[in-house]
Order: structure tokens, then sequence, then C-alpha cells
């Protein structure tokens, strides 16, 4: 059994992973996380939550974690991204080592897009594609590129660190076209109200769906803007399938079609287009895998260059 922490903006996961089934061992142990907590109440969370699955003794873990983060290094570099600014200069590798019981052997990081990615490769909806992209929309835009089931965070072919969120749309990063935040300001702007006023996108989609126009065209501009936006990457990359996960996915009936449309007018030549199959495990397959991988051949580096 793989033993795998994913730590997420409000709440961390832990779980023993069955690689050779594909699934998740009994049931995980999840507890909220402090985002704005102190940096021994944000460890002292992870820890407790690890320590609560019954890891053997120096096991070798798989971590999934948001950037920034220097994934090599076990580094926290979070500043100014609204969560676990204490953490910033901590080294989170042996910080947890100290902490965790039974204490682990060795740690290995993988920023939590990839490790979703991986997931959704291992058994998922990009299960079988040589070239996979897969995006999780939340409060931002995480994405994975894939070959072979492993991330490509370097060349041409790929954005600069592999990460869509520093991909820019009308002249504004992308993050200001899709995200929770983004799809909130517009749909306020729209109703001429205020985004404290305004429902989430799940809300957003309901009004929608209900015959809101002024929802159903907030929501057919973010995702068409998105599909524009990654279509040249997904030419490069030669991608077939484009998988997309996060909370925004829940509303795939309304994400689809303007993405499809928007790959389109960016010029795509496909690719399939799939909602995540493992929305609530992908992410732990995908830092057992990666532990998994990193024990095996011990590569020095978060991906692959190609």
């Amino acid at each position: 059994m793989q033993p795998v922490l994913e730590i997420g903006g409000t709440h961390v996961t832990a779980a023993l992973v069955d690689l050779s089934a594909g699934a998740v061992h009994a049931e995980p142990a999840r507890e909220p996380l402090p985002p704005h907590g102190s940096a021994e109440e944000i460890l002292g969370r992870l820890a407790r939550t690890a320590s609560r699955i019954g890891a053997p003794p120096s096991s070798t873990w798989g971590v999934a974690v948001p950037g920034p983060f220097n994934y090599e290094a076990g580094l926290a570099l979070f500043e100014g991204v609204g969560k676990f600014d204490a953490l910033y200069g901590t080294d989170v590798d042996a910080a947890l080592r100290a902490r965790i019981h039974p204490a682990p052997a060795t740690l290995h990081f993988v920023n939590d897009a990839d490790a979703f990615g991986m997931g959704e490769h291992t058994g998922g909806a990009a299960a079988g594609h040589a070239r996979a992209i897969c995006l999780t929309l939340g409060s931002g835009v995480g994405s994975a590129f894939l070959a072979d089931g492993r991330p490509v965070n370097d060349g041409p072919h790929v954005p600069p660190e592999g990460s869509a969120h520093r991909l820019a749309f009308a002249g504004l990063p992308l993050e200001d076209t899709v995200s929770r935040r983004a799809i909130r300001a517009a749909y306020a702007r729209a109703a001429d109200g205020s985004p404290d006023d305004v429902p989430d996108v799940r809300g957003i989609a309901s009004r929608a769906r209900a015959g809101d126009a002024l929802a159903g065209e907030v929501l057919d501009h973010a995702f068409h803007a998105l599909g524009v936006t990654m279509a040249p990457w997904v030419n490069r990359f030669a991608a077939t399938v484009l998988v997309v996960g996060g909370s925004i996915a829940a509303s795939w009936d309304l994400v689809v079609a303007p993405l499809r449309d928007g790959l389109a007018a960016g010029g795509a030549s496909g690719p399939g287009l799939a909602p995540a199959r493992l929305p609530d495990t992908a992410s732990l397959l995908g830092a057992a895998r990666w532990a998994a991988s990193r024990t095996s051949d011990e590569e020095g580096s978060q991906g692959v260059r190609l």
C-alpha cells in the first residue's frame, strides 16, 4: 500500500492507495485546514491527518500540494496567494517527517494538478491517451500536460512550467476570466449587483438552467474563452483528450458546448472532451503513482521535457 497526502486550500486528505488495483484502500482520513493559521497549526493538522491512516513505518509517501512550492526540496513558497502564508520558507519535508507517526522514510512532493492528471490517466477519463491535458477549474485554472501518463512541465509544446494559469486571454491573466471569483464578478457586473451578493458558480449554473439569460451568457463567455486560450496548446501538445475537473466542472452540461466552440474558434483540431471520472480520488491516485515512479527511477525532476 502506498501512503499519500493531498493538501488542498481548505482541507487535507490522507489515504493508503493500492496501485495494483488503481484504487484507494479503505476510508481516507480527511480534516479541514486553517489556510490562514500559524505554521504550527497547519503542519500539526497535516501530520495528525497523515498519522491516522496507519501507514507502515519508514514508508515512502506521495504528497500532492498546490504551488507555489519547491517540489524537489519540499520547501513552501506560498506568498500573497491567500493561503498558507505562514509556511513561507518552511522545510515542509523535514517538518512532516518529524511529525508524522510512524515516521516516513521519504516524502515525494508533486503539484496537485499534476497529481490529478496522473490519477485520471491511471483509471479515469485520460486513460489510454498518449497525450492528454487535464484541467482543474475552481479558484483558479490548474493543469497537467501528460505524455504517457507523466507530467510535462518544460519545453516548447507546453505553457511556462506546464501551467495554464500562466496564459492570458484578451490581454489579462486567464484566471481573470475563468475562475470562481472571475465568473462571480462577471455575473455581478451583468446583473448590476455586488460580487458579495451573487451565488457561487453552482448557483449561477442553476440560474442558467432555469432560464436566466445573463447567467448563461456569463458561463458561455468564460468557457468559450478557456477553449480559445487552450486551443494553440492542444495543437502543439497533440493532445487527444482534454479532461476537465474541479468544482466548476460539476456544471459540465454548461461547460462542454462553449468549451468545444472556443477550441474550434481557436483552431484546435479536436480533441475529445470529457469530465473527470475520478473527481474525489484522482489526486490521491496520482500522488501514489508519482511516489512509486520516483522510487523506481529517481528521475530527479518534477516532470519530463518534450
